[in-house]
């Protein structure tokens, strides 16, 4: 290797390091700050006063103050944000004493629960918004690919072939969803391995139900590493039937919401057969795997992008819900038992729960991180 070669390789390696940093903080940026508006939207409406809204944590790089007495900044730390409203402890609405003992009018402690409860609940919900909004636009301007949901080979040996699936069936159904795209069948068999599907397939004129349990295989996850999904063992000519259908306004929401359901049912069904044992959890990413993802996305169009942003701000809304104390759905869980109790937790029963939240939050981040650098050496 000559001098030069050897004086290009710090300036390559920074290089890279900005491709695959940039774009993920950019995508992350934009998912927290709407994730964030939610909240400040509606405490605004319901006449909280808001201290602090933060991209970011850690020390203040630059901010400024509006005309409410928001202070608005962005933190040197940017993994998050957060919105400070008066009365909170901490970032995390900790209540701070003297709002538990006499909360202010304009105190978000002070508002009743059904208005503490919308609050928290907007985060999430507005990052399900943001998912339905990109997805509405794409299928409004760029249009919607459309396989139609027609068998043209059944491999031999598979459980399709097992279990009756001839060369022209068309879909029509599994487990009672209707199918109009190839996709679909996709979505559904890839997270069904080892669950029995009953598939509706209209042949020769007329519909025959078949009884099929798809076989789990490991496939590449296109950046190095491998995943666990289900196959049935049909393939469809995309080069024959693709077309781009443009949508609708009210179609374009329609098909946003679909796939925003259909991420976040998804999840759910993973989370679920991970708890019982059907399902490994290598498939949990973090923000390494994260940034790979938004590197290889990026390299391919900004649509790519855009669309791998709708998927992640489904994902980070979700996460957001789970009923884990210093999240949004721990605070629910919160409200839920004051409703209950008809008065909330006392002071030490709710820091215990915030303590406890922080290490199972810190104890996720590092097995998803370990995940990312497993992934990464399988490379």
């Amino acid at each position: 290797m000559d001098l030069t070669s050897l004086l290009a390789l710090p300036f390559s390696s920074l290089w890279n390091a900005v491709i695959y940093i940039l774009p993920f903080l950019a995508v992350m940026t934009g998912i927290v700050f709407f994730h964030e508006l939610g909240h400040f939207l509606v405490a605004r409406w319901c006449g909280v006063r808001i201290e602090v809204f933060s991209i970011g944590f850690g020390r203040e790089i630059f901010g400024w103050n509006d005309r409410h007495g928001t202070r608005w900044k962005v933190g040197w730390l940017p993994l998050g944000g957060y919105v400070k409203f008066e009365g909170d402890e901490n970032a995390a609405s900790m209540p701070a004493k003297e709002a538990v003992e006499k909360a202010a009018p304009t105190s978000f402690h002070g508002k009743p629960l059904w208005q503490r409860a919308l609050i928290v609940a907007a985060g999430p919900f507005a990052n399900f918004l943001l998912a339905i909004f990109i997805f509405a636009a794409n299928a409004m301007f760029i249009g919607v690919p459309v396989l139609e949901p027609v068998i043209d080979s059944v491999q031999a040996g598979t459980p399709a072939e097992k279990a009756g699936f001839r060369p022209g069936d068309r879909v029509v159904a599994i487990n009672g969803e209707k199918i109009d795209d190839f996709q679909d069948l996709r979505r559904i068999v890839s997270q069904s391995a080892g669950r029995e599907l009953k598939v509706v397939v209209r042949r020769d004129g007329r519909e025959v139900e078949l009884v099929v349990v798809p076989a789990e295989r490991e496939v590449p996850d296109g950046l190095g590493g491998r995943v666990k999904v289900g196959l049935l063992g049909v393939q469809h000519n995309v080069a024959k039937d693709v077309s781009y259908r443009r949508k609708g306004p009210v179609d374009a929401v329609a098909y946003g919401t679909k796939q925003t359901w259909a991420i976040l049912s998804g999840t759910v069904t993973y989370i679920r057969r991970m708890v019982v044992g059907e399902a490994n959890t290598d498939q949990m990413a973090g923000p390494i795997r994260i940034a790979q993802y938004t590197s290889a996305a990026a390299s391919i169009s900004l649509v790519m992008l855009i669309q791998l942003a709708a998927v992640l701000s489904v994902s980070i809304g979700f996460v957001n819900l789970l009923p884990i104390p210093m999240l949004d759905g721990g605070h629910l869980l919160y409200y839920l038992i004051e409703a209950v109790r008809g008065r909330p937790l006392d002071q030490k029963a709710q820091e215990l729960g915030f303590k406890l939240g922080m290490a199972l939050v810190l104890a996720l981040m590092l097995a998803t991180t370990f995940n990312d650098i497993l992934h990464l050496f399988s490379k």
